[in-house]
């Protein structure tokens, strides 16, 4: 079972355009506060078993700045589903394509895709021009560009370019994906919206070191940026001037993460990042990829990845993530995932007294001391690769594994 792509359904309302209410804090001391956070965010990695006491540290200095600035978003009039018509018009008059499904509330797993006719496996029925995606591309000539030609981070990352460009679309009333942007979820399930007794009870997995850096890398970027807005010259005309909250940018990366995909540059030499609407509402089932992009009508298409009927949600494969990834990544977890797989830490220890041999044999093998290896849901459960090294890793003086050959 899966949970909505895009998160659970919202329990408070989407942003809205607007500068918000009048601030409780002044720039100085926010200044002064995400400074703070900057600073603490930008210190080494901690050592192991002090990450908990960092995260815990930082997710405090980020709730003294949510605190501050609790009530600067102004919000959306209604629910997002309401909006749906309104995006559906605006797909229609664009050249997308409408005909088929609508958009259908699956309680467990949200929002999604319900076919209204019968559809047929491989069937061309969901198509995107590339005018109505948001890119890397439309960021660079939107109001945001000035400051990407100038920001390293802007151009080294286009995930945050595209989160910029999606906070300042919304925040301008007349922007073209306005009808896009007011079906987003207000919120979402992934683990920059936990709560702190919600990260302490993964703390055992491995995902949690995974967890631990997107909180410290999207504070590190907030604070970075909040400087940026308040003292930059090409950020003078940016709309996110007056109010840029770390909310704001939580929701506009939580966006990005759960619904940015890979599509070619107009003249097909590279690839860029973008939102595609409408397919975006599609949620996840076990299958494969059977969405491409058609270069010489410039548009995002998508084929039936099986027999729909009328009445059935229609489903699309999101690719080969690990729930883990999945849980950290787009803020769901589903069941019986055939790629799904546990990350496990292991290394020879220095201090083995067969370490030297041990080192050569895995090095001829290219296989490193110590890594990171996968156990697979689907057969076979244990990799080459990782067999070689629990081979290798149990070699006795006489050069022998201790467990027999299978």
């Amino acid at each position: 079972m899966a949970s909505r792509k895009m998160g659970k359904k919202s329990r408070v309302k989407t942003q809205k355009s607007g500068t918000g209410a009048a601030a409780s804090v002044s720039p100085k001391e926010m200044l002064n506060l995400t400074g703070e956070l900057l600073h603490k965010c930008s210190s080494p990695a901690p050592s192991p078993g002090k990450e908990w006491e960092e995260y815990v540290q930082i997710r405090s200095l980020v709730e003294k700045i949510r605190k501050k600035q609790k009530g600067l978003s102004v919000t959306f009039d209604g629910k997002r589903e309401d909006y749906f018509p309104d995006l559906m018009k605006w797909a229609s008059e664009n050249g997308a394509s409408v005909e088929g499904f609508e958009m259908f509330n699956f309680k467990e797993e949200g929002f999604g895709l319900r076919a209204t006719r019968d559809i047929k496996a491989e069937e061309l029925f969901l198509w995107v021009p590339r005018k109505l995606l948001m890119t890397v591309e439309s960021a660079k000539n939107s109001v945001l560009g000035p400051l990407y030609s100038q920001d390293r981070i802007l151009q080294a990352m286009g995930n945050i370019a595209l989160a910029f460009h999606l906070l300042c679309e919304r925040a301008s009333p007349s922007s073209f994906w306005l009808p896009y942007i007011q079906t987003l979820p207000s919120e979402y399930d992934t683990p920059l919206y936990f709560e702190e007794e919600e990260v302490r009870c993964i703390q055992s997995t491995q995902a949690i070191h995974d967890v631990f850096s997107q909180y410290k890398n999207t504070a590190r970027q907030y604070a970075y940026f909040y400087k940026v807005i308040q003292t930059h010259p090409h950020a003078n005309k940016l709309p996110l001037k007056d109010s840029f909250t770390y909310e704001d940018y939580r929701w506009a990366v939580s966006s990005v993460m759960t619904r940015q995909n890979q599509i070619p540059t107009e003249d097909g030499s590279r690839v860029t990042l973008a939102l595609i609407p409408l397919w975006d509402m599609c949620n996840h089932t076990n299958g494969l990829i059977t969405t491409g992009y058609n270069l010489e009508d410039d548009r995002c298409e998508c084929v039936a990845l099986q027999d729909f009927q009328a009445g059935e949600q229609i489903y699309i494969f999101y690719g080969t993530r690990s729930n883990a990834e999945f849980v950290i990544h787009s803020g769901f977890f589903f069941d019986n995932n055939s790629h799904d797989r546990v990350k496990i830490k292991l290394g020879v220890s220095k201090s083995d007294r067969l370490y030297a041999m041990k080192a050569e044999v895995l090095a001829r093998a290219g296989i490193p001391t110590s890594s990171v290896f996968a156990l697979h849901f689907t057969e076979p459960p244990i990799s080459a690769q990782l067999l070689a090294f629990l081979r290798v890793f149990c070699m006795t003086e006489g050069g022998q594994s201790r467990p027999e050959e299978p």
